[in-house]
């Protein structure tokens, strides 16, 4: 599916955009892929002689493809955006590096209110990378 659709879906850009496309939707369930190119702007200060990619930038990954997950579900919220509540048992499995392509599985688990619970597993080459538990809620966009 297009980068356009990744960009009516969600507010992230490059270079925080974290997602370059989307391979599968249903309602509760998303899979979505992103290369690391060699140019990325955090291997150059992360671990300089042996680049990986950032655990939390992986974590950020799957929310981004939650929130896409979201946006198809929810539709917009009128004064408010999704956003990261919270995240739980996460686990680090495999190094990311440059070149790596990674695909995340996100599951939506549960809604409560205005708050989304969802569940992650981002793997590359088979592998699991890392695996987490996390919320969105929606919090406003006015200037109080």
């Amino acid at each position: 599916m297009s980068i356009q659709e990744i960009h009516d879906a969600i507010p992230h850009r490059p270079p925080f955009l974290l997602v370059d496309e989307i391979v599968e939707r249903s309602d509760d369930r998303i899979v979505c892929r992103k290369t690391f190119r060699e140019d990325e702007w955090f291997f150059a200060g992360h671990y300089p002689t042996f680049p990986i990619a950032p655990g939390v930038l992986l974590c950020e990954a799957a929310m981004q493809a939650g929130a896409i997950l979201l946006a198809r579900n929810e539709g917009p919220i009128e004064g408010g955006i999704p956003v990261a509540a919270g995240m739980n048992n996460v686990r680090f499995r495999r190094m990311i590096k440059p070149g790596d392509t990674i695909e995340m599985e996100v599951k939506l688990t549960n809604r409560i209110a205005k708050a989304w619970f969802l569940s992650a597993r981002v793997t590359c080459d088979g592998q699991c990378a890392v695996r987490l538990e996390f919320i969105c809620a929606v919090a406003p966009t006015d200037a109080a």
